[in-house]
């Protein structure tokens, strides 16, 4: 690393741990080091609202599992999709199951979109991921976009936010009740 580039910026009022630096990445293969404004291992599972939950059955059974779920706590499904499907058809890639249900509360996406200028729509629908660990047992994974959109700079700061992220929360948490309740 040259030495002249910036140590780490404290993220979220968290201090830059002491070791580490930001870190110079290349972008779009023309060499040029752009420096992470924010250091990724200052960042845990609850600032980007990471949840978990594994199932013991068939994947097809958890994607239908988990889309009831879904549909229960007051998401819809405007869009859904394999990626392992589709690169194992378009590359060979030969990956395991791996499922991804685009979840939307209307409701909230309006309220989202209304307070951050609109930039929360890069990051829609909120996506919970259904993926093969190994046969007849599923990871279910989600992330928050909401408090993606904040720790990026997508949104403000602010009190209406927080009541955004806070609402969507509860939805998740409800969500996440449901599909733990046939977790391992």
């Amino acid at each position: 690393m040259s030495s002249d580039t910036a140590p780490s910026q404290p993220q979220r009022g968290k201090p830059a741990s002491p070791q580490r630096e930001a870190k110079p990445i290349s972008l779009g293969g023309k060499g040029n080091p752009v420096t992470l404004p924010i250091d990724p291992s200052q960042i845990d599972a609850d600032d980007i609202g990471q949840e978990r939950a594994t199932l013991e059955m068939s994947h097809a059974e958890a994607v239908e599992f988990v889309r009831e779920c879904c549909m229960e706590s007051g998401f819809g499904i405007p869009v859904e999709f394999s990626p392992s499907d589709m690169l194992n058809e378009k590359i060979d890639a030969d990956r395991d199951p791996y499922y991804v249900l685009g979840a939307c509360n209307p409701i909230m996406a309006d309220r989202a979109l209304d307070a951050s200028e609109k930039q929360i729509g890069g990051l829609m629908p909120c996506n919970v991921i259904i993926w093969e660990q190994s046969p007849n047992r599923q990871l279910v994974y989600h992330i928050s976009i909401m408090r993606v959109a904040r720790l990026v700079g997508m949104a403000p700061d602010d009190e209406t936010w927080a009541g955004i992220v806070e609402d969507t929360g509860e939805i998740v948490e409800e969500l996440f009740g449901k599909i733990r309740e046939e977790a391992v």
